[in-house]
């Protein structure tokens, strides 16, 4: 039976607009006002708000760091959880292992999600090793719908050097996909460590201070540089600094083409949150640190002004207890990462749209529509359009809650986001066309199915 949405406010490619939607089968069949109720199933959206599926750019599901370093969400909680939080897309982190090829990352991350996933995923593709076997696997990775891959310039298990960074860029361009850094550099994080050890600082407030601001800047202008060379546009994973974001201006400034992910930790959370008492700092150790507040709010501007083009999560969920003591005893050893799939909607539609800091459009454009272009999927995914698929979030802008470790979906013992207040409500979610969630519960489980992307598709 199709389904018709009546009477909502419709976030289109073009702006919002006053109209109902139908449904039939996995597609929008059509848009418009008044459309005939006679023979469909409603949905009265009056007073909401509805979006095309939100996608998360970067989420980490059952990622292994090593002994007792394990995700506390895999494929199955973590799916459920962006379901839940209005997500209907993931983009998850492939990892080979260092030796092995692209192929036996890709095999063993579809074991892990085919069949086990309540939303849609695809994968970016982390490049470790790079030689010819590697290069050459590129174009199979292509024909499989993996189009975007990640590089580090930290951690000594995942960093490459800059000139194998350059060849990854180059050839990743001409295969019409593009790459993501995470840019802190790697040197200066191992030195600041050293430096807070050498303090005798051990807790989780010497975190931000082993690896400041400038440490992000820096490889972001190298990394903008590195894409300036190779000839083609590159992105910045999870910024966090206005800095880096200074960076990212200046080579805008000479008509270089760069993109911009940042995360809602970075325009919610401050640096203040490492100096709680006793070891609950521990609970916002990510990479890169919580910033101080000048930083979420130049974020937040420059995510009015169209300068950040994406927010994804980061989403890692290791559980305080035991994982995360772990590193009671010196904060380098606290696995890295926080939860967020989840709520993720709710913060940027309360501490955004709400807040007055952007529109609903805006949002819209930075959790639908750019991560479908960027990596692939538009208009298929990312776009309210006849013809795209029927992936739907309906919120409410009129619901309040208060978020609690208590009442969250993730399977971790607490959110970074205690306490926050949730000024909306994910009313409804539609899966390829099937009512999935409804009020945060989730209705439909292992509906997800792989998304095959095509070439990014470039606006700036």
């Amino acid at each position: 039976m199709p389904l018709l949405i009546q009477n909502g406010t419709l976030l289109l490619p073009e702006g919002p607009v006053k109209a109902d939607l139908r449904v039939e089968g996995e597609r929008i069949a059509q848009i418009g006002p008044g459309l005939p109720a006679e023979g469909s199933q409603l949905i009265d959206a009056a007073g909401k708000l509805v979006f095309p599926g939100f996608i998360d750019t970067h989420t980490h599901f059952e990622m292994n760091q090593g002994t007792q370093r394990e995700t506390a969400d895999n494929w199955t909680t973590g799916t459920r959880a962006a379901l839940a939080g209005g997500t209907t897309c993931v983009l998850d982190f492939a990892e080979p292992q260092r030796g092995h090829s692209l192929a036996s990352a890709l095999e063993v991350w579809q074991e892990r999600a085919e069949g086990r996933a309540s939303c849609h995923y695809g994968f970016h593709m982390t490049i470790k090793d790079w030689d010819p076997r590697i290069r050459d696997e590129l174009r199979a990775m292509t024909a499989a719908g993996i189009t975007s891959y990640k590089v580090y310039m930290a951690y000594a298990p995942m960093r490459i050097s800059d000139r194998t960074a350059l060849e990854v860029v180059q050839a990743v361009g001409e295969e019409g996909g593009i790459v993501g850094c995470h840019c802190e550099n790697g040197d200066l994080v191992d030195a600041g460590i050293a430096a807070m050890h050498a303090e005798g600082r051990f807790g989780p407030d010497a975190h931000p201070s082993s690896r400041p601001p400038a440490v992000e800047a820096e490889a972001v202008g190298r990394w903008l540089a590195i894409g300036e060379l190779a000839g083609y546009p590159v992105n910045i994973v999870h910024l966090s600094t206005w800095q880096g974001l200074e960076q990212v201006r200046i080579a805008r400034k000479r008509l270089q083409e760069v993109y911009v992910e940042t995360c809602p930790q970075y325009l919610t959370l401050t640096g203040d949150k490492y100096r709680l008492p006793g070891f609950e700092g521990a609970k916002y150790v990510c990479a890169p640190p919580l910033r101080a507040q000048i930083n979420v709010d130049a974020l937040w501007e420059a995510l009015a002004a169209g300068e950040i083009d994406t927010v994804g999560t980061d989403h890692c969920s290791f559980y305080f207890n035991p994982t995360k003591q772990l590193g009671e005893a010196d904060f380098a050893a606290i696995p890295g990462g926080i939860p967020g799939v989840e709520h993720r909607v709710e913060l940027m539609y309360t501490y955004g749209v709400a807040a007055g800091r952007i529109t609903a459009h805006q949002m819209m454009k930075a959790l639908s529509e750019h991560p479908a272009r960027l990596f692939g999927m538009y208009p298929r995914k990312g776009a309210l359009a006849v013809g795209s698929d029927a992936d739907i979030t309906i919120l409410d802008p009129n619901a309040s809650r208060v978020i609690t470790a208590a009442g969250q979906v993730q399977n971790v013992d607490y959110t970074p986001y205690e306490g926050m207040e949730s000024r909306c409500g994910i009313d409804t979610v539609l899966l390829s066309g099937a009512v999935a969630a409804r009020g945060g519960r989730v209705l439909l489980e292992n509906r997800g199915r792989y998304v095959r992307r095509g070439s990014a598709q470039f606006w700036r």
